[in-house]
Formats: structure tokens, sequence, C-alpha cells
């Protein structure tokens, strides 16, 4: 699985899973299983707001491209995010925001 990311300055909580052709994303699972090699699912298909562009399967690969919500604080990583490859199982690790900075 690839997945690409286009982060977007958003405060919301975010949680992806992946287990095989699935991804949970905050509780809601998408199965991707039926897809087939150079099959393409359109995004206006796909009831969820967290996914931006049409879901693809292609080289062997499932390809989805995900809105990141980065926050105030964010890192270089976050703005400028290389592609996920070869995602395993598992809870998905996103680039992290920088730590918060008090303010007297």
């Amino acid at each position: 699985m690839i997945i690409k990311i286009a982060p977007q300055r958003r405060d919301d909580e975010f949680l992806v899973e992946k287990n095989g052709m699935a991804l949970k994303i905050n509780g809601d699972t998408f199965d991707f299983s039926p897809m087939q090699e150079g099959g393409t699912l359109p995004r206006s298909a796909i009831a969820c707001e967290w996914i931006w562009d049409d879901v693809s399967f292609d080289g062997g690969q499932l390809i989805v491209c995900l809105i990141l919500p980065v926050p105030a604080n964010y890192s270089p990583e976050q703005a400028y995010p290389a592609d996920l490859t070869d995602v395993p199982d598992g809870i998905i690790q996103f680039p992290k925001a920088l730590p918060l900075i008090e303010t007297a």
C-alpha cells in the first residue's frame, strides 16, 4: 500500500489503521480488497472526508490519498510529507507535530 498525504491545517483527531486492503479511518472501515490490478475507485464513490482523490490499484499496490490534519505547531515533515510506502498492518504512523512552545 502507498499512502499519499495532503496536509491541511485542521485540529481534527485522525487515527488510521491498516488491515490488509482495508483502512479504518477514525472508526469507519473502508475495504478495498475487491479492487483488481489497474482498477480505479472514484473519489465520488467513497463516503469519507479524509480520502481526497481516486483510489487505484497499480503495480500490485493500493494507492490511497489521505488528508492529514496538521496543527498550528506543524513540523516540516507534516508540511511537506513524503509518501508512505510498504505500509504494514496496524496503526499508521504519520509525521508528528513540533512540541508546543509555552508562552508567559
